[in-house]
């Protein structure tokens, strides 16, 4: 948030703020007819997707969504996966999902109300990332008061930026959009690692998958702190879905039959991109 808040999500758990509300479109003529009249193709896994926000997805195919997308293929027997590409602004679930020119959003943050969400397939958490013997080693939490004076920057309007506010850390902080073309400007993770090792901000807040990326290809030497015991304010840990059209129910019982039968290949997928997965006691599962 995402999950995805989040690509989409720019940050995947955040997705939610993003996206636009729609009435419900008439029906796609392009569409197969799944199982109970669904509009699901059944032979083809067709996913609605942001065509450059890494490490979500990618026209490439290099994205972990993209990879999970194959494996749920696989695992449906469908013959392959196809793509209807959107950016993850205003409108996205609008002009993919709701006009079904496809039929699965790979990460969306539960609880988001322009889909049916599938029971999550991983837990993540906000992350603070800082240079290594900068003195900040340690920390843990946003409300640290080692925090105060640094540059930090976090995204507008997302969890960890209200919590700063809370702790009067955002006087020095710069803030990156929430809302972006990323066919057109880079994804703000990677802005924010780069002014990060540049030295334009001493800390960066964010969205674990993206941070866990982006700080892996860097190559720089980074911490990554998972917020996970904030006292106060928003919380920092999202469980993220695949999302489905609110008609779709069977489709949503076959995703869910994947998740559950399949969490270790998802997990280890995740992991290889350096994602931090957090287990239902907050712990971060080891890979």
């Amino acid at each position: 948030m995402p999950a995805r808040f989040p690509s989409r999500f720019a940050q995947t758990a955040s997705l939610a703020l993003m996206l636009a509300a729609a009435p419900v479109p008439a029906l796609s003529q392009g569409a197969g007819l799944g199982a109970a009249g669904e509009l699901v193709d059944p032979d083809v896994l067709r996913v609605c997707a942001d065509p450059s926000n890494m490490p979500f997805t990618d026209e490439s195919g290099e994205g972990f969504e993209n990879k999970l997308a194959e494996l749920v293929a696989g695992k449906l027997d469908r013959k392959s996966v196809t793509y209807t590409w959107f950016p993850s602004i205003t409108g996205f679930v609008r002009n993919t999902l709701r006009v079904n020119r496809c039929d699965i959003i790979m990460g969306i943050a539960q609880g988001d109300e322009l889909v049916q969400n599938t029971n999550a397939y991983y837990r993540s958490v906000y992350v603070l990332v800082h240079k290594k013997g900068d003195g900040l080693d340690g920390i843990e939490t946003i409300e640290d008061p080692r925090l105060k004076g640094k540059r930090i920057g976090v995204v507008e309007a997302t969890p960890p930026a209200s919590n700063m506010a809370a702790a009067k850390l955002m006087g020095n902080a710069r803030t990156y959009p929430l809302m972006l073309d990323t066919r057109v400007a880079p994804s703000m993770g990677e802005v924010m690692v780069k002014d990060l090792i540049e030295g334009t901000i001493d800390v960066a807040i964010l969205w674990g998958p993206m941070a866990g990326y982006y700080v892996r290809e860097s190559g720089a030497d980074l911490a990554m702190v998972p917020l996970l015991k904030e006292k106060t304010g928003s919380r920092m840990i999202y469980r993220i879905t695949m999302g489905v059209r609110p008609a779709d129910q069977e489709w949503k019982r076959s995703l869910n039959r994947v998740i559950r039968e399949n969490q270790d290949e998802i997990n280890k997928i995740l992991h290889d991109f350096n994602i931090p997965l957090i287990d239902e006691q907050d712990r971060l599962i080891a890979p």
